[in-house]
C-alpha cells in the first residue's frame, strides 16, 4: 500500500532528536535524516530512517523539515548557511523548529527564509525531556500561521500529548523561555533544599515522596530530588548548558522588553558558576554539588 503520509526530514539526532525520530518512524512516516556528527545517525538509520548526504538533499526529499538543534547559531547555519535549507527550499515546504532558540532571531530567520524561497516557519519548542520524547508525551508550544499549525498537527501527534498555538512566529520560543524560567529556578531551589535537608539530618531521598501532592510538588522535584539526594547523575537526560542557555535568553528577552527578571537572573548566574566548575555537559541533578562545595575535576587535570 502506498504511504500517503507527508515525507519528513529531521535534522539533529541528539538526546531529544533521536527518540522523536524513532517515534515518527514508528508512526509510519518516511523520514530523511541529517546530522553534523554522522555517528549519531546510527540508531535512527538502523530503524529505517534514510540518511541524506547533505542538508540540500534532505530538503529536496521532504515536505516538512523538523529541526532539533542545540542553539540559535546551529539553526541559522542549517537554515540560512551555505548549502542550507533556504538555498534548496520551495514554497510548498515547511520548517518546524523544535529547538529552543532566541525569539527575535526566530522571526528574522523566518523572514529571511520566506524571502529567499517562500517557505513558511513554525517555532515549536517542546518540554518534557528525554523520557517524554521516548513516550510521545511532550508538550509543544507553537508559533506561526494557523494553517501551518493545522498542517503539522498529524506530524506532531506521535510526539506529543498537547500542542498549543501561542500566536505568531516567535511566540512559541517566548513561551518556552517562560517554561525554562520556572524549570531553572525550580532546579536551583531543589538543589539548595536537598543540600540543607541532608545537612540537617533528614533522609533527603524521602522528601519527594513526602511532598508529593502538596503545593511544593512538581515534576522537577520528583525527577531531580531523588537523583540529587542519592547523587545519581547518570544517565544524562538533559544538560546544564541547556538550562544555562535558556536562562540567559530569559535575561536578554527581559532586557529587550525593558523588564526585570531578578530570580531568573540569579539562577543564570548560579548556573554559570556551576558550569565553569566543570559541569557544563552534565545533568542538572549535579547542581547539588554547587551547594556541597565539591568541584568536578577540570578536563586538563590528570
Amino acid at each position: 500500500m502506498r504511504n500517503t503520509k507527508e515525507p519528513l526530514g529531521f535534522i539533529g539526532t541528539g538526546l531529544m532528536g533521536t527518540p522523536m525520530t524513532l517515534r515518527l518512524l514508528g508512526a509510519g512516516y518516511r523520514v530523511s535524516v541529517w546530522n553534523r556528527s554522522r555517528e549519531k545517525l546510527h540508531p535512527v538509520t538502523a530503524a529505517g530512517a534514510i540518511e541524506a548526504s547533505s542538508v540540500g538533499e534532505l530538503t529536496a526529499q521532504s515536505g516538512v523539515i523538523l529541526l532539533s538543534l542545540s542553539d540559535t547559531a546551529a539553526v541559522e547555519a542549517v537554515v540560512l548557511g551555505e548549502g542550507g535549507i533556504a538555498g534548496n527550499g520551495s514554497a510548498d515546504k515547511l520548517i518546524v523548529d523544535l529547538s529552543s532558540i532566541d525569539p527575535a532571531a526566530t522571526r528574522r530567520f523566518a523572514g529571511d527564509l520566506y524571502n529567499r524561497c517562500g517557505m513558511h516557519w513554525v517555532d515549536a519548542p517542546v518540554s518534557g525531556g528525554v523520557t517524554a520524547a521516548e513516550q510521545g508525551t511532550l508538550v509543544v508550544m507553537a508559533g506561526g500561521d494557523a494553517a501551518d499549525i493545522r498542517r503539522i498537527e498529524p506530524v506532531l501527534k506521535p510526539l506529543s500529548q498537547r500542542i498549543t498555538h501561542m500566536g505568531g512566529i516567535g511566540t512559541g520560543q517566548v513561551t518556552k523561555i517562560c517554561n525554562q524560567m520556572i524549570v531553572g529556578c525550580n532546579a536551583m531551589v531543589i538543589a539548595e533544599m536537598i543540600a540543607l535537608a541532608k545537612q540537617s539530618g533528614v533522609e533527603a531521598e524521602k522528601i519527594p515522596g513526602a511532598l508529593a501532592g502538596g503545593f511544593a510538588d512538581s515534576k522537577p522535584l520528583q525527577i531531580l530530588g531523588p537523583e540529587m539526594a542519592t547523587e545519581t547523575f547518570e544517565p544524562i537526560k538533559w544538560r546544564v548548558k541547556t538550562l544555562l542557555k535558556d536562562l540567559n535568553m530569559a535575561v536578554e528577552l527581559s532586557r529587550s522588553q525593558g523588564r526585570s527578571v531578578p530570580m531568573s537572573g540569579l539562577a543564570a548566574q548560579l548556573m554559570q558558576l556551576h558550569a565553569v566548575n566543570g559541569y557544563l555537559d552534565q545533568d542538572p541533578s549535579t547542581l547539588i554539588k554547587l551547594y556541597s562545595g565539591i568541584r568536578a575535576p577540570c578536563r586538563h587535570e590528570p
